[in-house]
C-alpha cells in the first residue's frame, strides 16, 4: 500500500503538504482533486520519485511497477506501432537481455549455460507477452481514436494532440501495479473518452488519476482524494459521492454560507424557468437532475477562482442563422478544396442550446469555424440574421490569442477593432478592473499569453468573449484547461445566458446541463441527434466498430489489388483446389457468425438489465433488495466480461480465416 504520515512537501518556498497522513490500498482506484495550484501535480511527483518529501514518512511497495504519461513531446521516426510497443519496459528489457544472450551464443555455441540462459529468455519473452505486442499495441492505438492506416505512420507526421495520445497508449501499454494519470483527457473527444474509460475499469492495479472530468472521474474512481489548506482528505466514492460528502461537511461548519446562498438562488431561477417546458424533449429530464445536483453542490461552486455571468445580449435576431445546401471544409493550395461537410440545411433559432456530438475527424470543429466566420463556406449559403454577434471559443486558445501580447493589450485591442462598446466602458483603467474581475489583478494584466497556464488562457478568451456581449456563443472544447468549481462556475453562466449557444465539448456533465438537444455530425452530414447522451455513447461503440471492419475491408482490397496483375490463369486442378479451400472455409466461418451472433444478442440484453439495475440501485431501497441487486449486478459484469472476450477471440478467428 502507499502511505504518507505528516508528511511535509514544499515547492520553492510554498509549502503544498503539511502534516499530510493518508492511506492508499492496493487495486484502489483513486480521484486526485484540488484546485489549481494545490498541489496534485507535485504529489505526483512525490509518487513517482522525482521529489522527496522534506518531513515525514513516505513508503510505496519497493517491487511495484509505475506506469506514467511522459509530458515530453515525442520526436521520433519511429512507427506509431513500434512506438507504444517500446512502452512495455518489461517486454524492451528481456529483449535486450535476449539480444545479449545470442550474442554470446554466437561466439560459444557449444556453452551449455549459455544453452539454458537462452531457453529461459525465450521463456520469459513468452511469458512477457512477445507473441501479441503488436496487435496489443494497435488496440490501444485505435482504442484512442486513430485509423488502421495510421498505424506504421512515423509518429513525427501527427499534430501535437495526437502526439500525447501515442503518449497515452504507451503508458497504457507497460506492465503496471501502480498507474499515474494527469489530465489523460485533455486531448480526447468523446468517442475515445468512452473507450479509455472502459479500459481503465478492466485495469487491475492500483491507479490515481488527475481529471477535471467530473464523469470520466465518476466512471473510473471509487475513491477521492482531496488536497485543500496543505492537507490530504480521503473519502470513499467516486466524485459525484465526495461532492455530496463535501458540500455537507461545509454546511455543518457553515463555511461560505453567504455565497452558496447566492450560487444556490441563480440555480433555483433557471431551474424554475426550465421546468416549464421540461417535457420539451428526452434530454430535458437529464438536464433538470444535472441542475438539481448542482444546487445540492452549491457550497463547492463557492471555491472556484472566480464567477462571472454573460450579459444580456442587446439583441437577440431570430432566426439567428440560415444554412442552405452547404458544403464545408478546406480549401487547399493548388489542389481541389477538401471537403469534409456536404448539403448542411440547418437553422439556429433565438434561446436553442444545442450540443454538437460526433466521433473524432468528423468535422464538428469545421462546422463551428464555418459558422465563426473563420472558414468559408465552399458552397452553398449561410445567411446571417440582423445584428448577429458571435463569441467564439477555439479548440485551441492560441487561435485567437497573440503569445507575445498581455491581456490589457488583448482587451484595448478588442475594443479598438469593435469601436468601442456602447455598454461596456472601454477605457484603460475600467478595462483593468474588468480583466480582475476574471481573476487578472495586479501584475498579471501585463504578462505574455503565451507564459500562461492553459487554464489562464482560457479566463481570458471567455473574458473578452463576455465583453462582447454576443447573442450566439459558439464553444468548441471550453473546459480543457478548467479545474472542477470553474466547470460549475462555467456551467451556471452558460445555464443564465440569454441568447443562442452551440458547444462541442467532451464533457458529458457539461453537455448535460446546458443543452436541450443535439445535432450529429457524421460522415459527411449534419442532422438531428434523437437520443440523450447514454444512447450517443452506445452509438460511438458502433460507429467504432463500423469503422475498424471498414478500415480491414479497405486493406483486403488494397493487398489484392496490389497483387501481379499478369499472373497466369491458375490451372482447372487449382481452380477446382482454390474453390474447396474457399467452401472450407465459409463452413469453418458458419458456425463463428452464429456464436458471434448469438453473444451480440446476449450483450444487448445484459446490458439493458444493467441498467435498469443501476437506475434501481440510484433510489433508496431495503438493505435486503440493494444486497440483491448488487450481488446481480456483480454477475452481469462478470458475464458481459466474459462474452466481450469470447467476442473478440471469435472476431481474430473470423480475420484468421478470411486472410
Amino acid at each position: 500500500m502507499i502511505t504518507l504520515k505528516n508528511v511535509i512537501l514544499r515547492r520553492s518556498a510554498k509549502v503544498l503538504l503539511d502534516g499530510a497522513t493518508v492511506t492508499l490500498n492496493p487495486g484502489e482506484k483513486v480521484g486526485l482533486v484540488g484546485r489549481n495550484g494545490a498541489g496534485k501535480s507535485t504529489l505526483f511527483a512525490l509518487l513517482n520519485g522525482t521529489l522527496h518529501e522534506d518531513g515525514g514518512d513516505f513508503s510505496i511497495p519497493k517491487q511495484w511497477r509505475m506506469a506514467q504519461v511522459a509530458q515530453n513531446m515525442p520526436e521520433t521516426e519511429e512507427s506509431a506501432t513500434d512506438f507504444v510497443v517500446g512502452g512495455d519496459t518489461r517486454l524492451t528489457e528481456l529483449r535486450e537481455q535476449l539480444a545479449t544472450i545470442e550474442a554470446a551464443y554466437t561466439e560459444n555455441p557449444d556453452d551449455a549455460d549459455i544453452g539454458m540462459q537462452l531457453a529461459h529468455a525465450y521463456t520469459d519473452l513468452a511469458d512477457a507477452g512477445e507473441h501479441d505486442a503488436v496487435p496489443r499495441a494497435q488496440a490501444l492505438i485505435l482504442g484512442l481514436g486513430f485509423k488502421t492506416h495510421e498505424l506504421d505512420a512515423p509518429v513525427n507526421s501527427f499534430s501535437g494532440g495526437w502526439r500525447m495520445r501515442l503518449q497515452l497508449a504507451r503508458a497504457l501499454m507497460c506492465p503496471s501495479d501502480l498507474l499515474l494519470l494527469d489530465e489523460p483527457t485533455n486531448h480526447l473527444d468523446l468517442d475515445a473518452l468512452v473507450w479509455l474509460e472502459a479500459w481503465l475499469q478492466k485495469y487491475q492495479g492500483t491507479m490515481i488519476v488527475i481529471s477535471h472530468d467530473r464523469e470520466f472521474l465518476d466512471a473510473v474512481t471509487d475513491v477521492t482524494l482531496h488536497i485543500a489548506n496543505a492537507q490530504l482528505t480521503r473519502y470513499g466514492g467516486n466524485y459525484s459521492k465526495f461532492e455530496d460528502m463535501r458540500a455537507l461537511q461545509m454546511e455543518q461548519q457553515q463555511q461560505a454560507f453567504a455565497k452558496q446562498q447566492e450560487k444556490i438562488a441563480h440555480l433555483q431561477k433557471f431551474i424554475d424557468r426550465f421546468k416549464a417546458k421540461a417535457s420539451k424533449a428526452k434530454q430535458a429530464q437529464s438536464r433538470v437532475k444535472a441542475l438539481e445536483r448542482m444546487e445540492r453542490v452549491a457550497p463547492l461552486l463557492a471555491e472556484a477562482e472566480f464567477s462571472f455571468e454573460f450579459k444580456e445580449p442587446g439583441n437577440i435576431p431570430n432566426p439567428m442563422l440560415s444554412i442552405s445546401n452547404a458544403s464545408f471544409g478546406y480549401v487547399v493550395e493548388d489542389a481541389e478544396p477538401k471537403t469534409i461537410l456536404r448539403g448542411v440545411n440547418r437553422s439556429v433559432l433565438a434561446g436553442q442550446r444545442i450540443g454538437i456530438l460526433g466521433a473524432n475527424g468528423q468535422g464538428k470543429s469545421t462546422l463551428v469555424k464555418t459558422i465563426a466566420r473563420e472558414m468559408g463556406a465552399l458552397a452553398g449559403q449561410v445567411t446571417e440574421g440582423k445584428g448577429l454577434n458571435i463569441g467564439y471559443f477555439a479548440q485551441q486558445e492560441l487561435d485567437v490569442l497573440h503569445p507575445e501580447s498581455n491581456p490589457l493589450e488583448h482587451m484595448v485591442r478588442l475594443a479598438r477593432e469593435l469601436g468601442g462598446n456602447a455598454k461596456e466602458p472601454s477605457g484603460e483603467q475600467a478595462l483593468r478592473g474588468y480583466l480582475g474581475s476574471f481573476n487578472f489583478s495586479g501584475d498579471m494584466v501585463k504578462q505574455p499569453v503565451g507564459t500562461m497556464s492553459g487554464g489562464e488562457k482560457a479566463r481570458l478568451v471567455l473574458a473578452m468573449m463576455v465583453w462582447q456581449r454576443p447573442n450566439l456563443l459558439l464553444l468548441d472544447e471550453p473546459t480543457n484547461h478548467l479545474d472542477l468549481a470553474t466547470r460549475e462556475a462555467l456551467a451556471v453562466a452558460l445555464n443564465e445566458f440569454e441568447g443562442t449557444l452551440m458547444l462541442v465539448s467532451h464533457d458529458r456533465a457539461l453537455l448535460r446541463s446546458v443543452c436541450d438537444e443535439f445535432w450529429l455530425v457524421g460522415r459527411g452530414v449534419v442532422g438531428d441527434f434523437d437520443g440523450d447522451l447514454d444512447d450517443y455513447q452506445r452509438y460511438l461503440l458502433d460507429e467504432s466498430k463500423r469503422l475498424r471492419e471498414e478500415a480491414k475491408v479497405a486493406v483486403r482490397e488494397a493487398e489484392a489489388a496490389a497483387a501481379p496483375a499478369a499472373a497466369a490463369p491458375a490451372a482447372p486442378q487449382q481452380r477446382k483446389q482454390d474453390a474447396q479451400e474457399r467452401q472450407q472455409r465459409s463452413d469453418q466461418a458458419k458456425p463463428i457468425k452464429r456464436e458471434i451472433a448469438q453473444i451480440d444478442e446476449r450483450l444487448v440484453k445484459a446490458g439493458t438489465e444493467r441498467a435498469e439495475l443501476e437506475a434501481r440501485l440510484a433510489q433508496p431501497l431495503p438493505s435486503a433488495e440493494i444486497a440483491e441487486a448488487g450481488k446481480r449486478l456483480k454477475a452481469l459484469n462478470d458475464e458481459i466480461g466474459r462474452l466481450e472476450e469470447r467476442w473478440l477471440a471469435l472476431s481474430d478467428q473470423l480475420e484468421a480465416l478470411a486472410a
